[in-house]
């Protein structure tokens, strides 16, 4: 038998209003009379009709992720982030896969499915600006990653510049003077792989130090493999690196791999910081330090400036990392640098 709203009201004794108050979560219900409410829904076990509670607002309950790579486990991570985050405002959310190719982050931007989606959570590797200035649909839109596009979308990143600085400066700090990058690309400026490359290059020369090509590999995707091939050929070039910072895990796991083959020891030998804190870097037989983007702060708010664009009420300044108010919005995501076997070998105390 199903629950209504007047049975919970007719077992709390309160008015319907008052429960479902509750159970959209307003603000100014008293923390006395919450409870009381919560406890009459518990017992009687009721279920709140989330599609109908939308389809009166005139919207679907749906969010959709478009991200680059499902199969990369950052990505795949960030989602179930993205998931867990839009359950909270009462959201479920559609999963794309754009392949990072433009014409299909162009289809998704576009709103081919705006009939289906509330709002629009989106992760760009080929996007241009132009593209979105062709947007003619108002479903919100929120940028993920380190594009700037100057348009009044609400955009989240972490600071990539700072971040690959941490990671250099923590294999500085390790005595460790020849540090490669593996992972650069030359097609986009704004990238994350040029972002961090830059912060290696900023990192090596505050600390005196030169930072020739010769120690700079580019790849051609972002998988073990690219990583293997990349170190493959820096070792194949003469090149004897005390270090590596890699543009992410899978590169640095895949290098990893290689430097053993060729008997080079981790660490002792050859450092090596990866960055997204994926879960398979936790559990290797050499764990692996790595700079840690706060992907739950990332998601929640991605989910939040959509919710919040839905409602019309941009959020106050200063507030859960969001820095300002009305027109687009710029957010900053933390980030820090966790140590473990692969840069101090024995003194990882944990793979956490």
């Amino acid at each position: 038998m199903s629950v209504s709203l007047k049975d919970v009201a007719e077992r709390a004794g309160v008015s319907i209003k008052t429960v479902s108050n509750v159970v959209n979560n307003y603000p100014h219900v008293t923390p006395a009379m919450r409870s009381r409410v919560q406890r009459a829904i518990d017992e009687l076990g009721y279920r709140p009709n989330l599609t109908a509670r939308h389809l009166r607002k005139g919207r679907t309950g749906i969010l959709a992720l478009a991200v680059p790579e499902l199969g990369n486990p950052y990505f795949a991570e960030l989602a179930g982030a993205v998931i867990d985050a839009a359950a909270e405002h009462d959201y479920t959310v559609l999963l794309d896969h754009t392949g990072g190719r433009r014409a299909q982050e162009v289809l998704v931007s576009q709103g081919f499915r705006a009939q289906v989606i509330d709002g629009l959570i989106l992760s760009p590797i080929e996007l241009e600006r132009e593209d979105l200035l062709a947007r003619d649909h108002d479903a919100p839109l929120v940028l993920l990653g380190e594009r700037e596009y100057d348009l009044p979308y609400d955009h989240i990143a972490i600071d990539n510049v700072a971040a690959a600085r941490t990671a250099v400066r923590h294999l500085l700090g390790l005595g460790r003077s020849r540090i490669v990058f593996l992972g650069a690309r030359t097609d986009r400026v704004n990238q994350p792989s040029q972002l961090r490359l830059r912060g290696w290059r900023a990192e090596l020369t505050a600390a005196g130090l030169t930072a020739p090509d010769s120690l700079v590999a580019a790849t051609g995707g972002w998988e073990h493999a690219d990583g293997a091939s990349a170190m493959a050929a820096v070792l194949d070039a003469g090149e004897r690196p005390d270090a590596v910072f890699a543009y992410n895990d899978p590169i640095a796991i895949g290098a990893m791999r290689v430097l053993s083959e060729r008997g080079l020891r981790v660490p002792e030998d050859v450092a090596v910081v990866g960055f997204d804190d994926i879960s398979e870097g936790r559990y290797g037989a050499v764990t692996l330090t790595t700079i840690s983007p706060d992907k739950h702060t990332i998601a929640r708010l991605a989910v939040r400036c959509v919710v919040e664009r839905l409602r019309g009420e941009p959020g106050p300044a200063g507030t859960d990392g969001i820095t300002g108010q009305g027109g687009a919005r710029e957010l900053r995501a933390d980030f820090r640098l966790v140590e473990r076997e692969s840069t101090i070998g024995g003194r990882a105390r944990t793979a956490g």
